[in-house]
């Protein structure tokens, strides 16, 4: 790959991840389970096996290792920085799990059976000893609710359990590490926001437009104002 083919690929997926996690970063509390709107993914390489040792509550180990190499596969690290799983995305999942309930416990171990069914039955391995490649187009098929057939079984539609991985996600990467994700704030770092602030200045304002502002390092629940009171959990509901 060319110097040139490199930069604008890196210049694209940092766009994408700007896009993608301008809304997790904003905001306080996590969304619904229900999913959100699906970006495209970026094949990039790296390692699964050493963030999906440590078992989960809600989750065995094989399922463990399933969800990680998927979520590896949307947020991967790469030269830009380290991924969803070095944020803490698992563990994000997992506490996410615990307070939902069983129902959605259920609802990721029949999609990650699936997924490992479809990709058996239609790229000859499980999804862990797939490829790279063969990973990514195994989750656009998901994604696109073209993964319905072949054996795998999905409970509803592919393109919905898809969105619902993806979107816990970008939460888990992006979104206020109160909640146990963004871990030492590297999503945030992706992405260039610059923290959660009370006061902006005209100063801090034109430093923000010339990508020069220093970030805040702080969760919004260490401010006073927000700080009062037991935070909201998770909108299992879909509502704000």
């Amino acid at each position: 790959m060319t110097d040139e083919r490199r930069k604008k690929d890196a210049i694209t997926r940092r766009d994408l991840l700007k896009a993608a996690g301008a809304a997790g970063a904003a905001a306080m509390i996590p969304a619904s389970l229900d999913g959100a709107p699906v970006e495209a993914i970026r094949p990039v390489a790296s390692a699964v096996t050493a963030m999906s040792n440590a078992p989960l509550m809600n989750l065995t180990a094989r399922e463990t290792e399933i969800l990680a190499a998927m979520i590896d596969r949307l947020i991967p690290s790469d030269e830009l920085g380290p991924g969803a799983l070095d944020a803490g995305a698992l563990g994000f999942i997992d506490r996410l799990l615990s307070e939902a309930g069983s129902t959605s416990v259920d609802a990721y171990r029949s999609g990650l059976a699936a997924l490992d069914r479809y990709s058996e039955y239609t790229r000859g391995g499980r999804f862990v000893e797939l490829s790279e490649r063969d990973q990514d187009s195994a989750l656009i098929d998901l994604q696109t609710g073209g993964a319905g057939g072949a054996g795998a079984d999905f409970v509803g539609s592919s393109g919905g359990f898809f969105n619902m991985v993806k979107s816990h996600t970008w939460q888990a990467t992006f979104g206020d590490p109160h909640y146990g994700g963004n871990v030492d704030f590297i999503g945030w770092d992706l992405i260039d926001y610059p923290g959660v602030r009370m006061r902006v200045s005209d100063e801090d304002q034109r430093l923000l437009d010339a990508e020069q502002l220093e970030p805040v390092r702080r969760s919004a629940y260490d401010y006073a104002m927000f700080g009062t009171g037991r935070p909201r959990g998770p909108d299992l509901d879909g509502e704000g």
